[in-house]
């Protein structure tokens, strides 16, 4: 196979210090103390989706629809599915939950498949709404996340596009590692006869672990270091270091070449690095 790391992606210099100016200005928003988070969610996604309604075009709505579509860009008009699970930790999600709102938000709006802006929003994001995030993540667009606050997320680590992070119950990614597009990462089971009975076991993902397109990791599962998860594999079953899996359910098909054997690949730029 042809070795080909991602290449460098040049933008206009003007337009990447407006870039920088506007998410530097999020960044000290969000590290004040006297931040309103579901005002500044609200004022953002206004200018995002309504930058230049009057307040005369909401008064001569006749269809009076324009108080419903606004209502949406302030978070607290708004319920998500984990507000109603029972284990939530209301003191924990609620500071997060305008970010969240703001995170999926600003995915669906024509600003969320910019690749260049999207990364560097996300990982401001992240860093406010994960439990732990660590250096130079990249989620690209629209990944789903649950709480938020159970994510414990390594250095170096990619989420690829529609990806879902259920944290119900905890989501361990180690540093290194890869979530590809539509791949979904569970953390909590319904019981088969009462699905109101629910467990909540730790799902991890070790380091240099990869998890292949349209894969499902199921709760409570151990994605050991540096093993794979093939193209839409079920892994119900934790997996061993350096081995990869597939199939329904997922089983071991074989063992990757030992690194020092293999031809080592030479080094590359990270082309969507943290400029940090």
């Amino acid at each position: 196979m042809p070795f080909l790391p991602l290449r460098s992606v040049g933008i206009p210099s003007e337009t990447s210090a407006v870039y920088s100016e506007w998410l530097a200005w999020l960044s000290e928003e969000l590290d004040s103390e006297q931040c309103d988070r579901n005002e500044l969610c609200q004022r953002i996604l206004t200018n995002i989706y309504f930058p230049h309604l009057s307040d005369a075009q909401i008064q001569n709505d006749d269809t009076h629809f324009l108080p419903v579509a606004l209502a949406q860009m302030n978070p607290e008009n708004v319920t998500l599915e984990p507000e109603y699970y029972q284990d939530i930790d209301l003191e924990r999600y609620t500071p997060r939950k305008p970010l969240l709102w703001l995170w999926e938000m600003f995915d669906r709006s024509y600003l969320g498949e910019n690749v260049e802006l999207g990364i560097r929003f996300r990982r401001i994001l992240a860093g406010h709404v994960f439990g732990r995030c660590g250096a130079n993540f990249k989620a690209f667009p629209h990944v789903r996340l649950s709480f938020g606050y159970n994510l414990d997320v390594g250095d170096n680590v990619v989420i690829h596009r529609h990806v879902l992070l259920d944290d119900r119950g905890g989501i361990e990614i180690g540093d290194g590692s890869s979530v590809s597009d539509f791949a979904n990462v569970y953390s909590h089971t319904h019981d088969i006869a009462d699905g109101r009975i629910v467990e909540t076991p730790k799902t991890v993902i070790g380091r240099g672990a990869r998890i292949t397109y349209h894969a499902t990791i199921l709760a409570g599962v151990h994605v050991a270091d540096d093993s794979m998860v093939g193209a839409g594999a079920i892994l119900t079953k934790s997996t061993e270091p350096h081995c990869v899996y597939a199939g329904i359910p997922a089983k071991k098909v074989k063992k990757k070449p030992d690194q020092d054997s293999s031809q080592p690949a030479p080094p590359t730029l990270d082309a969507l690095a943290d400029e940090i």
